[in-house]
C-alpha cells in the first residue's frame, strides 16, 4: 500500500485547504448535528468543519494511521476513526458527509457514491470535491515516464487516480438527490522554490509510482520526471512557478 507523509502533504496546507473551505461555504443550513469528514488526512479539513459547527458531533475517518496520528495531535474536537471508505458502514445516518480530495483514489464510484449518500439522513447533505486534473501535464507526464521500458513492467499495475466528471457525478447522484449543486474551478497556484510541482504531486498522485520503485531505479525515475515537469511548468521571471489546478465540487441534498 502506498505510504502517506503528513508533513509533505501539509507543506502546501493553504492550497490544499482552500477548496475544502470553498466547498464548505456552499453547504446550506440548517446546522448539522452529526458530521463526518471522509478521508480527513491530517485534519486540516476537519478543522474547518469544527470551526463552522462547534456544537456538532464530529468525526474524521481515514485509512492512514500516520495521517490520523497527525490529526489526533491537533486540537480539533473530533473522534478519529481508521477505516477503509470502500467498506465502511456506519452505525447511524449523518446530517453531513463531507470529503475533501479523497474519492479520486476509489474504484467503483458509480456504486460507492450512491451507497455513501445512503448514509445521509433525508434532507441531509453529501458534499465532496475531487481534483479534475487527470489530463494535466503533471499527471500525464508521470504516466508517460512510467510507460518507458525500464519501468513499464513494475509500474503497469500501479494504483491510479480514478477520474470523475460533472456529468458522471450527476448521473450517479441525481436519482437520490432533492437537489444537486455541481461546479468546477481552476486555481492558478503560484508555487515557490525548486521543483515545486514535483513536491506537490510527490505527496499525492506520485506516491504509488515512487512506492513501487527503490534505489537507483527510483532516483532515475524522479530525475526524468522532474526534467519533464520543469519543461511543462517553467519558472517565471519572478522566480515563481504557475501550476493550474482544476477541481470539481458536488453538494447533494438527499431526498
Amino acid at each position: 500500500m502506498a505510504s502517506w507523509n503528513p508533513a509533505l502533504y501539509l507543506s502546501f496546507a493553504d492550497q490544499r485547504t482552500r477548496p475544502a473551505a470553498e466547498l464548505l461555504a456552499r453547504i446550506p443550513g440548517p446546522d448539522p448535528q452529526t458530521v463526518i469528514d471522509l478521508g480527513c488526512g491530517p485534519g486540516n479539513s476537519t478543522a474547518l468543519l469544527a470551526a463552522r459547527w462547534p456544537k456538532a458531533q464530529l468525526e474524521g475517518l481515514d485509512s492512514s494511521a500516520a495521517m490520523l496520528e497527525q490529526a489526533g495531535a491537533s486540537d480539533v474536537p473530533a473522534r478519529w476513526v481508521q477505516a477503509d471508505i470502500a467498506s465502511w458502514v456506519p452505525a447511524a445516518l449523518y446530517d453531513l458527509i463531507f470529503s475533501n480530495a479523497t474519492f479520486q483514489w476509489l474504484e467503483d464510484q458509480e456504486l460507492l457514491l450512491p451507497r455513501l449518500m445512503g448514509h445521509v439522513k433525508p434532507g441531509g447533505i453529501f458534499a465532496f470535491q475531487v481534483p479534475a486534473n487527470f489530463n494535466a501535464p503533471s499527471h500525464a507526464l508521470m504516466r508517460e515516464v512510467a510507460e518507458e521500458p525500464q519501468w513499464a513492467t513494475r509500474l503497469k499495475n500501479v494504483r491510479g487516480i480514478v477520474p470523475g466528471s460533472a456529468q458522471s457525478y450527476y448521473d450517479m447522484l441525481a436519482p437520490h438527490a432533492a437537489s444537486l449543486d455541481i461546479w468546477e474551478t481552476e486555481y492558478l497556484q503560484v508555487l515557490e522554490g525548486e521543483d515545486p510541482v514535483y513536491r506537490w504531486v510527490s505527496a499525492t498522485g506520485l506516491r504509488p509510482f515512487l512506492d513501487a520503485l527503490a534505489g537507483k531505479d527510483r532516483e532515475d525515475f524522479i530525475v526524468q520526471y522532474k526534467a519533464h515537469l520543469n519543461h511543462a511548468y517553467p519558472r517565471r521571471a519572478d522566480g515563481k512557478t504557475l501550476f493550474p489546478f482544476q477541481r470539481l465540487f458536488v453538494v447533494a441534498t438527499r431526498r
